[in-house]
Parts: C-alpha cells; sequence; structure tokens
C-alpha cells in the first residue's frame, strides 16, 4: 500500500468540510431563570441522567417515583360570572405526581414549601429515595427542580430531559394527570 506524505494529508483534512457542531450548554452554577424550552445540559451534578431506556425500566420496575413539574397556569382571578374555565388536559407518564410551578429559577417562599412537602410526601420522607424529575424536552424546568431537590437534601435524584415528550416518541403509555393543588388554590 502506498503512503501518501504527511503534507498531503494534512491538506486533505484542511479542504474537508467542516460540519457545524452543535455544542451542548454548559451546566450553570445556578438555576436557570429564563429561557426555559432551551436546549438543556447533558449533566446535572448530583444526579443521574436518565434516557428513555433508563426511565422505562426504572419505572416497570415500580422503583422510583416520577414528578412532573411543568407548570401549569391558574385559574384567572375576576373571571366573569358565569365563565367557563377548563385546564389544558397533561398526559403524563403513568403513576407521575405532578408539582406545578417548582421548576422556575426563583421560587416564592409558599411554592418553595409547596415543592418541600411534595418531595417529602411522595419519598416518605427518605431523602434516600429514588426520584425523577422530568416536563418536557428541551426544558430548564426539569433541570431546575432536580437541582433544587439535590440542594433539599435527597441524595438519588435522577433527572429525565426528554419528559414525556420523550416517553410518547418511544411510545409508552401516558394517562391524563391533574396536579398537586399549589398553596393558593
Amino acid at each position: 500500500m502506498r503512503r501518501l506524505p504527511a503534507i498531503v494529508l494534512v491538506a486533505a483534512v484542511l479542504a474537508a468540510p467542516v460540519q457545524a457542531q452543535q455544542q451542548e450548554p454548559f451546566e450553570p452554577e445556578n438555576f436557570r431563570a429564563d429561557n426555559y424550552r432551551a436546549p438543556v445540559p447533558a449533566t446535572l451534578a448530583g444526579a443521574r441522567v436518565l434516557t428513555t431506556a433508563a426511565a422505562e425500566a426504572i419505572w416497570r420496575a415500580k422503583s422510583g417515583v416520577f414528578i412532573d413539574v411543568l407548570p401549569r397556569p391558574p385559574k384567572p382571578k375576576n373571571l366573569p360570572e358565569g365563565t367557563v374555565w377548563r385546564d389544558a388536559p397533561r398526559r403524563n407518564i403513568p403513576g407521575s405526581v405532578w408539582l406545578p410551578d417548582t421548576g422556575y429559577g426563583t421560587l416564592p417562599a409558599a411554592m418553595d414549601d409547596y415543592f418541600q412537602r411534595g418531595l417529602a410526601r411522595v419519598s416518605g420522607g427518605d431523602k434516600a429515595a429514588l426520584l425523577v424529575i422530568y416536563c418536557l424536552a428541551d426544558c430548564w424546568m426539569s433541570w431546575n427542580a432536580a437541582k433544587r431537590a439535590l440542594a433539599y437534601g435527597y441524595s438519588n435524584i435522577a433527572w429525565y430531559p426528554d419528559g414525556t415528550d420523550g416517553w410518547e416518541r418511544a411510545k409508552l403509555p401516558t394517562e391524563e394527570s391533574q396536579p398537586e393543588p399549589r398553596p393558593e388554590q
């Protein structure tokens, strides 16, 4: 086999078309406080990051509690009398607990308490219980909520970044869900 001179190889590499590589966002030190529907990091320090297959295995084994943190708009105050209000339906991973509005970058004290009480209830007070936190794909809400749970002292946090979008793409079952009542309700 004939060897090409090194200079020819370098020239060939330099002449090759450059493919744009999309860089994943870095893992920030603090919570994300805006632009929540954007590409998320591949990591979350202190937590396991789950693929859909890994999330499904945990779900089928019933070895963890699944927690959805997707926001839900509250019923508007001061609606005219007789106005019919219908919440948009939310389809979730079956058996999940929906703790809406807990993935924002900053939580008011009442929502922070709501999230802490909700995690304590679903974990049975066991900070080593496996908690799988998710919402939608490319949504920082679940990243923030998982990071917050770690800050509360939970040691077995799994973050499922593909959320219900990934779950549905894999043709896994979902069920209509209702959120846990928020403090103002």
